[in-house]
């Protein structure tokens, strides 16, 4: 088993305004089959209106990020499952629900963390 992130940038998310209810019903409805299906572990949104903190070696905080995170926002989950190809069907049960691609990433087992 491997711990799964699928995740998608807030931009991404072109829905029209009466229509997110339904997206947010959707994706809810995913995230429970998951876990019903035991493999859901957690999940959520970046909170937009928190700013990043870089906190350096030497415990020195800026309201920084790298310049490559500055659009890291929107929604993801991480959902513990048996290969990539599982990983993959879930992936587009949630792209369906939230109406855009999804993008998967597969975490390194670490047996210390």
């Amino acid at each position: 088993m491997a711990n799964y992130l699928i995740s998608f940038p807030a931009a991404a998310m072109k829905v029209p305004a009466e229509e997110l209810a339904a997206v947010g019903e959707a994706a809810r409805e995913v995230i429970r089959e998951a876990k019903a299906a035991g493999v859901y572990a957690f999940g959520g949104g970046i909170n937009a209106d928190v700013a990043p903190l870089m906190v350096a070696p030497d415990g020195t905080v800026t309201t920084e990020t790298y310049p490559q995170m500055k659009e890291f926002d929107g929604g993801f989950c991480v959902l513990r499952l048996p290969s990539r190809e599982v990983a993959i069907l879930w992936a587009g049960k949630i792209a369906k629900a939230c109406r855009c691609s999804q993008e998967l990433r597969e975490f390194g087992d670490d047996p210390e963390s």
